[in-house]
């Protein structure tokens, strides 16, 4: 059983990065013992095949053009993520404003258009708040603000 359950964490993991948590949800149904899966999530992480840190990595990447530092903490503490790598992934990569800026541009353009209108620069600010941007961002990017503090 413990070979059919490692032929089954190496599969989910060649498909993607999994955190240790996520795959011992995956995989707990198959285990006939949880102790057999603690020591399988053990030995694949020793190997490296299981690694919460390149999962956080990768998730920031390919998520982070699009999302804000909130949205990408939830996401990853959800998955089990503990919380000093999530803020670690977070500051190794492009600030919360550069990223901001890039997905407002996306959506509504180069000049802040319409911003005297209120619902204008309400629809603007749900945009970005349900991406995840932080409230300082939001104002910071529809104010125009271009250097960082």
């Amino acid at each position: 059983m413990s070979d059919a359950l490692r032929e089954r964490a190496l599969r989910l993991l060649a498909r993607r990065d999994h955190t240790r948590m996520e795959l011992s949800r995956k995989l707990a149904a198959a285990a006939d013992c949880p102790a057999r899966l603690v020591a399988l999530l053990d030995a694949l992480e020793a190997s490296g095949l299981l690694s919460d840190e390149r999962y956080a990595a990768a998730r920031v990447t390919a998520r982070g053009a699009r999302v804000g530092d909130a949205r990408l903490a939830y996401e990853l503490r959800s998955r089990g993520v503990a919380g000093e790598l999530v803020a670690a992934v977070l500051a190794a990569g492009d600030d919360e404003l550069t990223r901001a800026r890039r997905v407002w541009q996306r959506k509504f353009g180069r000049q802040p258009a319409g911003l005297d209108d209120p619902v204008q620069r309400g629809r603007q600010v749900r945009f970005l708040a349900g991406r995840g941007f932080s409230d300082e961002t939001i104002r910071r990017v529809l104010r125009g603000d271009l250097e960082d503090d």
